[in-house]
């Protein structure tokens, strides 16, 4: 190897690293930006009625879902088991921090082609919409199976219409 193909590893290998050193500093001081957002439910015991396999996406602040909260370790994505039950949802993420949101605190469910830098076919998302603390996040789950999508959204559904039908009495 020759000095000048050496200096251009080098210079490579330098502007790889500095690169990598600003990720790290931009995560950092988001995560310094996002210090009052509530940390999310502890969880609790529940029998789950329903299981599928997917993809945690990210949680983001509500309607915007280019903000991922890098807080709680919410922006981490990760595989994951969506679990429903009597008491709410789980999301069961290994190698990172479980989400529990318990249908009180569920408001409403949708879906979608993206969210934070994961985009798929047309409403290929379920993005779930709950609150905390009187702040309100979307988290993104994306089933490993297709025929899931609609299954998952049918029943979180009919628990935003259970809700809906139990303020109105």
């Amino acid at each position: 190897m020759t000095s000048g193909e050496l200096t251009s590893v080098l210079v490579t290998i330098g502007i790889v690293v500095l690169f990598c050193a600003l990720i790290l500093i931009g995560w950092r001081n988001m995560k310094r930006r996002q210090s009052g957002i509530p940390a999310p439910y502890a969880g609790f015991d529940d029998e789950p009625e329903h299981q599928f396999t997917g993809m945690y996406v990210a949680t983001t602040r509500y309607e915007d879902w280019l903000d991922r909260i890098a807080v709680h370790q919410l922006g981490v994505r990760s595989n994951a088991t969506l679990e429903l039950g009597s008491g709410g949802v789980h999301l069961l993420r290994p190698g990172t921090t479980d989400l529990h949101i318990p249908w009180n605190a569920f408001v409403k469910v949708a879906r979608s082609a993206g969210m934070v830098g994961k985009f798929v076919e047309r409403d290929g998302l379920i993005v779930i919409t709950w609150t905390k603390d009187d702040f309100t996040f979307d988290t993104g789950f994306r089933p490993r199976y297709h025929e899931d999508t609609a299954k998952i959204y049918q029943l979180l559904a009919s628990h935003q219409a259970d809700a809906a039908e139990q303020e109105t009495n």
